[in-house]
């Protein structure tokens, strides 16, 4: 038994390692990344949507979700990352802890105001919010609503930011980029609702892209790729 269990000892720092995953990645979003074929979500923060609006200090509409993951890239200029997997969600998502020449990624982004700290499942990044806020850096210059507020459209959220926010502010920061022209020449693929409920995606090669209407109201969202669409549970379209 004793043998079996230094046996035990000298591998776990191995397998410990092989949960590790190494490369560059494709950034979709400023908290999900992918390596290869590994979906990463950047565990203990969370990074607005590519299609969430935001007001910056004149009051004017920005898609600091785009700012957001574009920030990410220039900051780690297609460097090799090194992403410590904890856990791997339902859909076969990976939650990890990313570093990037030693730099805590996560820490980064929430520390620079371009993410927030997920408090309901880490505290590791809240005094590092309390660092953004302070100094009004990212979307803290000027007004937000929390990026898991905005997903559910949460009408009774607070109104984030150092900017003092205007009397529609709500109505405003609970719409979408997903309006009639997509938010980035790179996020032209559409996703609708169809009857039975099913999110659907259609390339710019689908048959009837055209006739899709982007309209909030309706569940229509413009993605990035076709990784970003099947992310968010969509298939695509049959015809």
């Amino acid at each position: 038994m004793k043998f079996l269990a230094a046996i035990v000892l000298l591998l776990l720092p191995a397998i410990a390692q092989a949960a590790d995953i190494s490369g560059i990645p494709k950034i979709r979003e400023g908290d999900q990344i992918q390596i290869g074929t590994a979906r990463i979500r950047l565990g203990g923060i969370d990074a607005p949507s590519v299609d969430q609006l935001c007001l910056n200090t004149t009051g004017e509409r920005w898609t600091c979700g785009i700012a957001a993951r574009d920030e990410l890239i220039h900051h780690t200029d297609n460097k090799s990352w090194t992403c410590h997997v904890t856990q791997t969600e339902r859909r076969g998502r990976q939650v990890a802890r990313c570093e990037v020449d030693g730099e805590d990624i996560q820490k980064w982004m929430v520390r620079n105001g371009w993410a927030l700290s997920y408090a309901r499942v880490s505290h590791d990044y809240d005094a590092d919010e309390k660092a953004a806020r302070e100094a009004k850096a990212g979307m803290w210059q000027g007004a937000f609503i929390a990026p898991w507020d905005w997903r559910v459209r949460n009408k009774k959220t607070a109104i984030l930011g150092a900017a003092k926010p205007p009397a529609n502010a709500h109505a405003i920061l609970l719409a979408s980029a997903s309006g009639p022209v997509a938010p980035s020449p790179e996020c032209t693929i559409k996703g609708n609702v169809n009857g039975a409920g099913e999110c659907i995606y259609h390339t710019p090669a689908s048959r009837w892209y055209a006739q899709i209407k982007m309209q909030v109201a309706k569940g229509t969202r413009w993605f990035c790729s076709v990784e970003d669409a099947e992310a968010a549970g969509c298939r695509e379209t049959k015809r």
